[in-house]
This record gives structure tokens, sequence and C-alpha cells, in this order.
């Protein structure tokens, strides 16, 4: 969890320079103008970054957590398998909406089932035999501990 956080910090990096390109591209001036098209153009930049460094193996924030993204029988992840897996990675967050879109809810309300459906979803894994998110089995993928091996000792040879 602590690597999806700091993912989503990067992210508000990404997040900040795809709106300021479609912003300037599409000349809107106003924060809720064009919310959706800006909304689809996000989803497509978060595609195309996950898809690229999951097809790589690692995010940075992987890299600093020390853990590898590879397919089920421990492969590097194709382009395809990538994207598959970042299209079920949305099952973090798009059954609350979905379900609280009919009903009109207010934000706060949103955010609480949004919280306690992150929370569950992420418990779900305890009861996967090897621990691994459901999004990840959905995609035939599987993170592995990407620890570096400690490094020779020397061996010092006694002078004659």
């Amino acid at each position: 969890m602590a690597c999806w956080l700091y993912e989503g910090m990067l992210m508000f990096g990404v997040v900040f320079m795809a709106g300021y390109l479609y912003s300037a591209l599409s000349q809107t001036r106003h924060g809720l103008d064009n919310r959706h098209g800006l909304q689809l153009f996000l989803f497509i930049i978060f595609g195309i970054y996950f898809t690229w460094f999951w097809h790589k193996g690692q995010t940075l924030a992987m890299k600093t957590w020390h853990i590898r993204i590879v397919s089920r029988n421990g492969q590097p992840l194709s382009q395809g398998r990538a994207m598959l897996r970042y299209v079920c990675s949305w099952l973090w967050f798009l059954p609350p909406l979905v379900v609280s879109l009919p009903f009109g809810l207010p934000v706060k309300e949103i955010l609480v089932l949004l919280t306690g459906w992150i929370v569950v979803w992420a418990l779900a894994s305890r009861l996967h035999p090897q621990g691994q998110f459901w999004h990840d089995v959905l995609a035939g993928t599987r993170l592995v501990s990407a620890e570096r091996p400690a490094p020779a000792t020397p061996v010092v040879h006694p002078s004659a």
C-alpha cells in the first residue's frame, strides 16, 4: 500500500502536466469546462504511463519499494498484458463510483463509499493464496520482490 500511495504522489505531477497540456490544446479557461474530455484524456495518459512502465517491469514507485511486475509465469509483461492490468486496476475505484452515480450522492458520501471500497478491496487480497490483489489475478500478473542480492564480500588472501 505504501508503494500505491507514493505512486499517487508521483501521479500528481503527471496530472498537472497532462491537465496543462489539455487546457492549452483545448483552450479551456475554466476548470469545469470540458471536464469529461479532460477525464478521458487523463484516463488515456494514465494508461500510457502505466502500460509503458509495467511493460518495462517497474514504475518509479515500484523501483523505490523494490517491487517488480511480472506475468503469472514470471516473464516480463507484454504491452497487451500491461494494458489489461491497467483496465483491471480500475476495480479499485470504479464499483463505488458506478453505484453512486444514479443516486446523485454528495461528494463526501462518495468519498466515504470509495474509501470503504478501497479498504475492502485491499483486504480481499488476503483471500488469495499468494496474497495477490484480485486485479492482478484477473490480468494474469503478479507482484514480486525485486530486492537486489547483497554484494559478495571480497575474499582477502593472506599475503605471503
